[in-house]
């Protein structure tokens, strides 16, 4: 064990690092909020324990850990964004104009509001959607609105998305649309905010948009399908490829110039000032596309590699990675929970191990090139597939083609076009931008072709959260631990997973679901999904999500259940479940089936309470397994409490 222990020495760091975001993703996968005084007590004690130099290595993992879910406790409680307790229909607001994201079709504000809810003190950020027919005040305009708001959903599943807590660490505290709104005064809001709407004006091109301006929805659904099929949906966001070329660009930029001044080169290399400017220039382009967490972890990864070749050090290592990872962790630990930040940060530490495990290149220049754009593309597309698949419910088989193909022009062609086409707008020439809309096209069609071909995207079964952990640390023991056989490492990951695997497909799928407040339920019936109803307003994205659980393809027809009298009765092997959506056939029945032995399970959109079959009567939102055990979706959680 020693020798084991001082072989993987120097890996230590990257362990510790992913050790203490799983105590972080432990903490918010509980079912209950744990008591924050003990919390406080424990984040004492491993910070103690931390600092001591002689001590076993379990338990500085232990600690490790716990630092992570105190850490992410903490946080969480300081967080405390307050959300609006239930709908507010064509309600006034007043508030400023602090952001506008656009889409194809609306603009997306955010609205600073004052006093929405009466019972929390100080501001309110809601966004709410208005049609492009409409002019959008300016950021920076302080409004008075009519508006109708929801507070943010959560989970429809057990280990489903939970809007809720996206929007509780993203400081939003309720959604939904305006319908009118008056301008009280005239403002000029944030300096990067401002000229982004200004670019967006300028342009009115959603590949500036995309590619620049960093806005996630303005590329049309349809066409975002196709680039998804193709496995090159990264490129419309912001991440490490746009930073990789516009440091380039503005590197080579600065070298230039740098080379053509004597006063400089005759006391530093060209190559360090050069830097400083491409960095200044990059944080630039950090604030002006919108600072998601893709873009922040891609500038952080460029300022280690500038540091490091200034210093002269190794740009490209390990370290340097989980060092970007442990500052994100820091500044948000909910980050880890989201799926830009770990599609981003598999594809780099894939591809940073991959580099430094098997440096050798074909010494042919030509098929060198071809050589790393395959196994870029084949890396990525490993250490990635198990999140895709987790959070999008299926993987596209030919990336391969599409990244080697497609990935070429978005990089020589369309990229270099938008930018400097972007920048010309400006100045009133937007040749460039045009061309590259016209190169868009045709490798749009390209793209389309490829879509087409048979099997294009595989559907996926809903991955567990055990599953997904056993992925995690067979990844991690591949890139992490150092044996004599290096082999051995590769039979460790292997065995997780082929767990992983293994534990996906033996979970259960759920044969009934129920929203919170039982507006929308589904019944599997002969493996495929019917409802209630075919629409649901309130829960949009349910459909698809409860369709991509049960191994279904989503965005297809949603199959409505008949009823009997107003009863949705439905029998498997093992329960039987009565679901009533309207009080009158509620009134009339649910004396009936209280009395009825041979009904397991009640359901119904009112909150009934019945003394003698309150055991019947199930709450909140669950599933129920075929073998009639029910599953509560988790609904108290800081971002739930605020709301019963």
């Amino acid at each position: 064990m020693r020798k084991f222990i001082a072989e993987n020495f120097q890996n230590m760091f990257p362990w510790a690092v992913f050790i203490t975001t799983f105590g972080g993703a432990a903490y918010f996968s509980l079912s209950f909020e744990p008591d924050f005084s003990y919390i406080t007590i424990a984040a004492i004690a491993c910070l103690a324990i931390l600092f001591i130099r002689r001590m076993p290595i379990a338990i500085r993992a232990a600690a490790f850990f716990a630092f992570g879910f105190c850490y992410a406790a903490a946080f969480t409680n300081l967080a405390a964004t307050p959300q609006i307790p239930r709908p507010m229909r064509n309600s006034h607001i007043i508030g400023t104009a602090t952001n506008i994201d656009h889409t194809p079709d609306k603009a997306r504000i955010y609205i600073n509001a004052e006093n929405i809810n009466p019972n929390s003190a100080g501001k309110m950020i809601v966004r709410v959607s208005l049609s492009n027919d409409v002019a959008a005040p300016k950021i920076g305009d302080r409004v008075r609105a009519t508006v109708t708001l929801f507070p943010p959903n959560g989970a429809d599943a057990p280990g489903a998305f939970d809007y809720a807590r996206w929007a509780y660490f993203n400081k939003l505290s309720a959604t939904g649309f305006m319908t009118d709104f008056d301008v009280i005064e005239t403002g000029r809001g944030n300096a990067f905010a401002r000229l982004r709407e200004y670019i967006h004006n300028k342009s009115q091109s959603f590949l500036t948009d995309s590619l620049v301006l960093g806005y996630k929805n303005a590329l049309d659904a349809d066409e975002g399908k196709i680039w998804t099929a193709n496995g090159i949906a990264h490129v419309w966001s912001i991440s490490g490829f746009h930073m990789t070329l516009v440091s380039g660009w503005l590197f080579a930029i600065f070298f230039l110039i740098f080379r053509s001044i004597p006063y400089v080169t005759r006391r530093v290399p060209a190559r360090i000032p050069a830097m400083i400017g491409a960095a200044v220039g990059l944080m630039c382009y950090l604030f002006i596309s919108g600072g998601g967490i893709a873009t922040i972890r891609a500038f952080m990864m460029t300022m280690l590699v500038f540091a490091a070749a200034v210093f002269g050090r190794n740009a490209i290592s390990m370290r340097n990675v989980c060092v970007a990872f442990l500052i994100l962790f820091l500044i948000n630990p909910h980050y880890i929970m989201q799926a830009g930040f770990q599609l981003s940060f598999a594809a780099v530490m894939g591809l940073v191990w991959f580099w430094n495990s098997y440096p050798k290149m074909p010494k042919n220049k030509i098929m060198r090139i071809i050589y790393a754009a395959a196994m870029t593309s084949i890396v990525a597309t490993i250490f990635t597939t198990p999140f895709v698949a987790a959070h999008f419910g299926s993987v596209p088989i030919y990336g391969l083609i599409g990244n080697l193909i497609l990935l070429p022009v978005f990089s020589l062609l369309i990229m270099p076009l938008v930018v400097a086409g972007t920048i010309g707008t400006l100045f009133g020439f937007s040749g460039a931008l045009n061309l590259a809309h016209v190169v868009y096209e045709f490798t749009l069609r390209v793209a389309q072709c490829i879509a087409n071909l048979p099997g294009a995207n595989i559907i996926m079964p809903n991955i567990p959260n055990a599953a997904m952990m056993m992925f995690i640390i067979g990844f991690m023991t591949l890139m992490f631990v150092r044996t004599e056989r290096i082999r051995t490492n590769y039979i460790i990951c292997a065995i997780f997973l082929f767990a992983g695997v293994v534990t996906t497909i033996i979970t259960p799928r759920p044969a009934f679901y129920a929203t919170a407040d039982h507006e929308l339920v589904g019944f599997v019936v002969d493996g495929k999904l019917e409802f209630n109803k075919a629409r649901a307003a309130n829960h949009f994205f349910t459909f698809d999500t409860w369709k991509q659980i049960n191994f279904e393809p989503t965005g297809t027809k949603n199959i409505r259940r008949r009823h009997d009298h107003g009863v949705y009765m439905f029998d498997t092997p093992n329960f039987r479940l009565a679901y009533i959506q309207k009080f009158v056939p509620l009134a009339e029945n649910i004396s009936a089936l209280c009395r009825d032995d041979a009904v397991d399970f009640i359901v119904t959109y009112f909150d009934v309470r019945a003394t003698q079959c309150n055991h019947k009567i199930l709450r909140g939102g669950f599933v129920i397994y075929p073998s009639g055990r029910v599953k509560y979706v988790t609904a108290s959680r800081p971002w739930h409490n605020q709301r019963q």
